[in-house]
C-alpha cells in the first residue's frame, strides 16, 4: 500500500526559505519518479518539480532557480527546498508519483507567503 505524508509547510514572508518532507511507504518507491504539485483553492493542481529514480530534476518555470527536489531512496523521503518564496507560492503542497496516482494523494502541507 503506497501513503505519502507531506510536512514542513507554514506561514512565512516573502523571500524566506522552507523545506518540506514526504514521507513515503511502499515497495516501489526507489524506482517511481516522484514529483511535487501545488494547489490554490479554485485551481488546477499544478506540476511544481520532479525527481525520477536515478535523481534527473525537473521544474516548472515559475520555480527555476529557487525550489529543488531532493530524495533518498533509503530513507524513503523526497524534499522540497523553497527559497526566496513569493506570495504566488502559496498553495497546499502534495508529494505523488509522476504520473500522479489519483489514489496515493495525501492531506498536503499549507505553504502560505504573506507580507
Amino acid at each position: 500500500q503506497v501513503h505519502f505524508v507531506e510536512s514542513g509547510g507554514g506561514l512565512v514572508q516573502p523571500g524566506e526559505f522552507l523545506r518540506l518532507s514526504c514521507a513515503a511507504s511502499g515497495s516501489s518507491f526507489s524506482r517511481d519518479t516522484m514529483a511535487w504539485y501545488r494547489q490554490v483553492p479554485g485551481q488546477e493542481r499544478e506540476l511544481v518539480a520532479t525527481v525520477t529514480a536515478r535523481f534527473i530534476t525537473t521544474y516548472a518555470d515559475s520555480v527555476k532557480g529557487r525550489f529543488t527536489i531532493l530524495r533518498d531512496n533509503d530513507q524513503r523521503i523526497v524534499w522540497l527546498t523553497m527559497k526566496n518564496l513569493k506570495p504566488a507560492d502559496s498553495a497546499v503542497y502534495y508529494c505523488n508519483t509522476f504520473p500522479y496516482e489519483r489514489q496515493y494523494w495525501g492531506q498536503g502541507t499549507q505553504v502560505t507567503v504573506v507580507s
